[in-house]
């Protein structure tokens, strides 16, 4: 049996902070694109790099395989009922790498597969930094010979794993974002807890780096965007509120215990109330810091 190979060309819709850097991953891997995002000016830093098309229906027209990353389900619904499912032709792959609803997901690919079309769900984890050196976890859903198809076009933006079913990978992206957020939750309360016992946060990351404390938080956040200051991995408090009730509803509709996502759902949301849903989503701790300040006698 032949080895998958990429595709001579992809539409992709969606060039935001994620989406441009990884159409440039695809692009470099000697693969042609035709992008398209609804924002005015998006595909301008792009010439050379994609052929921008005005529409998301004439990127998918044609193509053998569309890539989708937008912000929810709601809009991956407006875009593909928008023209775009109409402009794919029988045996087309259609690639939501949105964080998307896992049951959304799987209700709108049973409708794509009634015109020839196979949806497969693959969102990413790794932030803009890991789209930018094309080290991203790409988490796939869907039937194994389409995982298979696009191993190759997919490789060129990370690692990928097929997870499952349509509907997986999404899933799996939910409740894998449900960890990072309790886990950068916890961590910087004990980090703020040892600086205010005179502890130095640097010495508390070196030490609990070679411990069982260690995350993602401790090894990645921390250090690179919260000791600096500069608040700016690339992904949302917003983003990530929306991501971790997701999983939260995933847990409630199966019967999972989830009291501790609860919990953090809670608290994120009433940082992201504070914050703004635009905030970078490391600046969770400026909201911790302010949360556990003295106030007035």
């Amino acid at each position: 049996m032949a080895e998958p190979e990429l595709p001579g060309v992809v539409g992709f819709v969606g060039l935001g902070r994620m989406g441009d850097p990884m159409v440039r991953r695809v692009a470099a891997g000697g693969v042609a694109v035709r992008g398209y995002d609804a924002a005015a000016g998006a595909t301008e830093g792009l010439a050379g790099v994609v052929t921008a098309v005005d529409s998301a229906a004439a990127a998918a027209a044609g193509a053998p395989v569309v890539i989708l990353m937008l912000p929810d389900s709601d809009v991956v619904k407006k875009v593909v009922d928008g023209g775009l499912l109409d402009a794919l032709g029988d045996g087309a792959l259609l690639v939501d790498m949105s964080s998307s609803e896992p049951l959304r997901t799987r209700t709108l690919a049973r409708r794509v597969a009634e015109r020839g079309v196979t949806l497969v769900d693959a969102p990413v984890s790794g932030g803009v930094s890991g789209a930018r050196s094309g080290t991203l976890t790409i988490m796939v859903g869907g039937p194994a010979d389409a995982a298979a198809t696009l191993t190759p076009l997919l490789s060129l933006m990370g690692w990928v794993r097929h997870v499952g079913d349509v509907g997986a990978g999404h899933a799996l992206k939910a409740l894998n974002n449900l960890m990072s957020a309790a886990h950068l939750l916890a961590s910087s309360e004990a980090i703020l807890a040892g600086e205010r016992f005179g502890l130095d946060p640097a010495v508390m990351l070196d030490a609990v780096n070679g411990s069982s404390g260690r995350s993602g938080s401790t090894e990645n956040k921390w250090p690179n965007y919260v000791l600096p200051e500069t608040y700016d991995s690339g992904f949302t408090a917003g983003l990530m509120v929306k991501d971790i009730r997701i999983a939260l509803g995933l847990a409630e509709a199966t019967g999972a215990p989830s009291q501790l996502a609860a919990r953090t759902v809670e608290l994120w949301g009433r940082a992201v109330e504070q914050l703004g849903p635009g905030a970078d989503h490391t600046e969770i701790v400026r909201w911790l810091r302010r949360a556990g300040e003295p106030g007035p006698d």
